[in-house]
């Protein structure tokens, strides 16, 4: 029995959540050497937790504003540095990110140095100060320090665009492992997916969003590194495999000059299924030349420092220092998934193309490989193909094609592990879509509900209506996100890296310039947001529809061209207007001082 306060019983709250995590695994395990099928097993992972999540959406429910937009700001730094962590590490990164490197090599390394490399410009310009000013919101933040309601307006449309586009991402890794775990159509899995975010979200706000992104963690970690550590003890790359990636990389170089590539014509990959992608070198041209490395890798890190919900969870600190030190528990935690990653790719593909393994398919007979359990059961869910297109029978490295979705959701059935370990894979990426997509869509609706309809339409408005107003706009924007991601508009990293790039190009220099230079005014952010939004909009159309880059600025990096203009547009109209008040300057002086009471106080 667990007595006393619950912020003080944490560690042993989810000590006990852990251990009866791992002892469902178990049981999973032993039902499956029982003869359990593997679809029940699925959906029993999946099941299980979304419904742990639901209960811990509505034991912490709530009715009070302070608890329901920051939740009551005395969450922990070490258990704000876990949910701020399952926050962080999306479907894109639970299951897209090993994808990218699986077909693109070290090029999408940039976006794992940008994300991390992000943190420091959170930890050093913008989480503490945000603290100290006691605000909601990025958009509160953005209309009390510059003034005026357009302003504040400015920066929820930015917010909005930018977090709605990644949460399509996530819905849709949601919809994808819901699919698969589940057996039933994408168009119908991401509206199960849209459910069990609101379970999470729609009742606790950011009190329920906390404690269950915690619980989140916990499972997508334990999903992810078990099956790293366990396919490299078994194909002999060491327990621990991060220190051997280079040997496994100079091995996979090796089977590439051992079978050869052929390019495919354009009749043959008009034969693949859209969104496959073949085994490709290891050394793609993605992100070849240093600028481009560098470009995609600055762009994440000022997109990580302008994303709301990130900023959010460092509303929820007790003080100034704890959310300091949230920042440096978050890269922890953040840093167990991300350093593996790469490390998850190299095995996939090892586990494929190395004949001495017997998971190897290449050189095989293309009809002993199309029977295999795993081949049948990914190609029927359209995430995997081959094709005898060489006309000899076996299986080349040309003509094996997979989903950037079913690296890290396949692997562990291509590697042979049990198939508790796929349910225990699924569950963690749902864990990891869930947690991200929670993180938005309240984002979305708390700016809504918080900076629109209460600071500007009914500035009179009770606590209880303006967390109806919530509520509502929860659902309504998570129905909407689940539309759009049924459509499959766009990939799954994509849609997260154009979200970087819209938060980057409207927000990331209104925040930082509003914490570090006093002489920023009202004029020059309503310039720098408006401008930023609308060039970086229109430089992304303008690629997509054939335009050529513009200093080797593409449609992934399209935030450094808008914020550029941001930044310029800021400075200038700053400058060639009036300054700010005295009061402002002198708000702007007190939000550096890490001591002292917030700027704002309750609101």
């Amino acid at each position: 029995m667990i007595k006393g306060n619950f912020i003080d019983n944490l560690p042993k709250v989810y000590g006990i959540y852990t251990g009866g995590f791992l002892a469902f695994i178990i049981i999973m395990a032993i039902a499956e050497q029982m003869g359990m099928s593997a679809k029940v097993i699925g959906i029993c992972f999946v099941a299980f937790t979304v419904a742990i999540y639901a209960i811990i959406g509505w034991l912490s429910r709530t009715a009070q504003a302070d608890a329901y937009y920051v939740a009551g700001r005395q969450v922990p730094t070490v258990f704000n540095g876990m949910a701020t962590a399952a926050d962080w590490m999306s479907g894109a990164s639970f299951v897209a990110m090993a994808g990218g490197i699986y077909f693109k090599g070290y090029g999408y390394m940039a976006l794992l140095v940008g994300w991390t490399g992000g943190y420091v410009l959170v930890a050093s310009l913008l989480a503490p100060y945000l603290r100290k000013f006691g605000c909601y919101t990025v958009p509160d933040f953005i209309g009390t320090r510059y003034g005026g309601n357009l302003a504040r307006l400015l920066a929820v449309i930015v917010l909005t665009v930018a977090s709605f586009t990644y949460v399509t991402a996530q819905i849709n890794a949601t919809g994808t492992i819901a699919s698969v775990a589940l057996d039933i159509p994408f168009q119908y899995a991401v509206y199960v997916g849209l459910v069990s975010i609101l379970l999470c979200s729609m009742l606790g706000g950011m009190r329920g969003v906390t404690w269950t992104q915690v619980a989140q963690y916990i499972v997508l970690i334990i999903a992810y590194l078990l099956p790293v550590f366990w396919i490299s003890n078994k194909i002999g790359a060491g327990f621990f495999p991060h220190f051997m990636l280079a040997d496994e990389v100079a091995r996979i170089g090796e089977l590439e000059q051992q079978f050869g590539f052929v390019a495919n014509s354009k009749e043959n990959l008009a034969m693949v299924p859209k969104g496959l992608a073949g085994i490709t070198k290891a050394h793609s041209a993605v992100n070849a030349t240093p600028w481009a490395f560098i470009s995609l890798a600055l762009a994440m890190m000022m997109g990580t420092a302008s994303l709301p919900h990130v900023m959010m969870r460092y509303f929820t600190t007790p003080s100034v220092k704890a959310a300091r030190k949230s920042v440096g528990w978050s890269l922890f935690f953040i840093f167990l998934l991300y350093s593996s990653a790469p490390m998850l790719a190299t095995l996939s593909k090892l586990s494929l193309m190395d004949p001495s393994l017997p998971t190897g398919i290449i050189g095989k007979s293309v009809a002993d490989v199309q029977a295999i359990d795993w081949y049948q059961n990914w190609n029927q869910a359209n995430l995997m193909f081959i094709s005898d297109f060489n006309g000899n029978g076996t299986v080349e490295l040309n003509e094996f094609f997979m989903g950037g979705k079913a690296v890290v959701l396949a692997t562990p059935e291509i590697a042979g592990l049990p198939y508790v370990i796929s349910g225990l894979v699924a569950a963690g990426g749902m864990a990891a879509a869930m947690s991200t997509a929670d993180g938005l869509i309240l984002a979305i609706a708390n700016a809504l509900s918080h900076d629109l309809y209460y600071k500007i339409i009914d500035p009179k408005a009770e606590t209880a209506k303006r967390l109806v107003v919530a509520r509502v706009l929860l659902v309504v924007i998570g129905f909407a996100g689940a539309t759009i991601a049924a459509m499959e508009i766009q990939g799954i990293l994509g849609s997260v890296i154009w979200a970087f790039d819209f938060a980057m190009s409207g927000l990331f220099f209104p925040l930082v310039l509003g914490v570090w230079w006093k002489r920023a005014n009202r004029e020059g952010a309503i310039a720098g947001m408006a401008l930023g939004l609308i060039s970086g909009a229109g430089y992304l159309i303008w690629v997509r529809n054939g335009g050529s880059g513009f200093l080797g600025i593409t449609q992934l990096t399209f935030g450094i061209f808008g914020s550029a203009v941001s930044l310029v547009a800021m400075v200038v109209v700053s400058l060639i207007t009036s300054e700010p008040n005295a009061a402002t300057q002198k708000m702007v002086d007190e939000v550096r001082v890490p001591s002292g009471r917030t700027i704002l106080g309750k609101q």
